[in-house]
């Protein structure tokens, strides 16, 4: 939009200099058409005087001054070399020829040159000398008109003599080279253009600054699900959305807490039936009865701490902080020396729930060291997201079962110790924080598990 808006006002301050420009120029010709009729009308009055009464006529109109123009009577034709000439120059001799050809038309012999002073005094210094009125120096040839420029007329007279017309510019055009469009205008646009481009900005950052804060909570939400409510400021747009974001919000942090509450209310309540039934059990005459029936409860019992377990482990109430990623490992990694290596290294700090990433990241170094013996830690770190590779030596897992060991109870090991939640238990912390967990089997044997928790910013 900034750049739309200083596009816009570029344009329009062309379309405004250009009018400017043709506007002088209409009047610099305008102006200069009448200043040509004027000084053919004055020539042809001069003519019809005898020569003894020109001479004394041009002698006083010099001596009295107060004129934009002034007559030299010549014996031989003056000569100039004029420079490059501008636009200006180039319309307004056009036209100056234009109007003399027709006022004077019966007088041969005309010349007409354009020039400013300075270059005019210049070659006066080598030639004819030319009448200027003593009043032009008070009050044209001054300190901020120094160089104006100036109409040089030069025609024949009936009686072989040469007629030297000297003209000032009509007013206020007394330099041609001058920028008719004036620093006065120049600096006007700049200020209001600033001034435009500032309130824009500034009115752009206000209505921007909530929908910011909207996309930031939304980014930041499957980790911190209990963030407090966004205020609801700015356009009716963007307060429409945030007030659907806090309603979604809160949808979901009723959802949440029912289903806690659910979990721990089955877990809480099935320990008592279960105590009644081991008590029961107790009571049969028949051992191989009462094994079976102890059997069942146990697995009973496994599975209510499992679903407990499950909902504890992925609590998402935990506020963030800052993570000492090395740290953990290091507390991790301690009771295991020997059998897990750590390589590479990261200085900064990763911002999460550090007990859920702490419960993560020894879940999969648990499973590593179970089931290969050895673990190697990979820590790789970018501007986008953490990422830890847990290499293990075991036998691996096989390819159609890398997404069914992370559903609840899923054990592909024929052994007893464990439940099938740690896989589970690591991704849906990974999930919660934005990231993932996947499996992958290495050519030369052993598993790979990658976690990705990229940065919330």
């Amino acid at each position: 939009m900034l750049v739309a808006i200083v596009l816009a006002q570029a344009l329009s301050s062309f379309l405004w200099y250009f009018q400017v420009r043709q506007y002088h120029s209409r009047t610099l010709l305008e102006s200069s058409h009448y200043l040509a009729q004027d000084i053919s009308a004055s020539i042809k009055q001069l003519q019809q005087l005898p020569e003894q009464q020109q001479q004394e006529t041009i002698e006083q109109r010099r001596r009295l001054g107060g004129n934009q123009y002034s007559f030299t009577s010549l014996n031989s034709p003056l000569s100039f070399q004029v420079g490059p000439q501008n636009r200006h120059s180039l319309d307004l001799l056009e036209q100056l020829e234009s109007d003399f050809q027709q006022e004077l038309a019966a007088t041969k012999d005309i010349s007409l040159w354009v020039m400013p002073y300075n270059q005019l005094t210049r070659q006066m210094r080598h030639g004819p000398k030319l009448n200027l009125p003593t009043i032009w120096s008070a009050t044209v040839f001054n300190d901020y008109r120094p160089d104006p420029s100036l109409i040089v007329l030069q025609l024949k007279q009936p009686n072989g003599q040469w007629l030297a017309v000297v003209s000032l510019l009509p007013p206020p055009y007394f330099e041609l080279s001058k920028n008719y469009f004036g620093q006065e205008l120049a600096w006007f646009m700049g200020i209001m253009t600033t001034f435009l481009l500032l309130f824009t900005f500034s009115l752009i950052r206000s209505q921007t600054r909530p929908l910011r804060r909207l996309a930031k909570a939304a980014s930041s939400l499957t980790i911190d699900l209990f963030q407090p409510p966004l205020k609801e400021e700015g356009s009716d747009e963007i307060c429409q959305a945030t007030r659907a974001f806090n309603s979604m919000q809160s949808k979901l942090k009723r959802y949440i807490e029912d289903r806690e509450l659910l979990f721990r209310s089955i877990s809480h309540d099935l320990k008592t039936p279960i105590t009644r039934l081991r008590l029961r059990a107790e009571l049969l005459d028949d051992e191989r009865t009462i094994d079976a029936f102890n059997r069942d409860l146990d697995d009973l019992e496994l599975l209510a701490k499992g679903a407990l377990q499950t909902v504890k482990e992925t609590d998402i109430h935990e506020n963030l902080s800052d993570i000492d990623i090395m740290s953990h490992l290091e507390h991790i990694t301690e009771p295991y020396r020997g059998k897990v290596v750590v390589k590479g290294s990261t200085e900064a700090f990763y911002r999460g729930k550090p007990l859920a990433i702490k419960r993560c990241i020894a879940n999969l170094i648990d499973n590593g060291i179970k089931y290969g013996k050895q673990v190697e830690v990979y820590v790789l770190d970018d501007d986008e997201e953490l990422c830890l590779l847990f290499v293990d030596h075991g036998p691996g897992i096989p390819e159609q079962h890398h997404l069914d060991v992370f559903n609840p109870y899923v054990r592909l090991a024929t052994d007893k110790d464990g439940s099938g939640l740690g896989l589970g238990i690591a991704r849906n912390i990974a999930h919660a924080h934005g990231g993932d967990v996947t499996l992958q089997n290495l050519p030369q044997g052993g598993l790979e598990v990658k976690l990705q928790l990229p940065h919330v910013n």
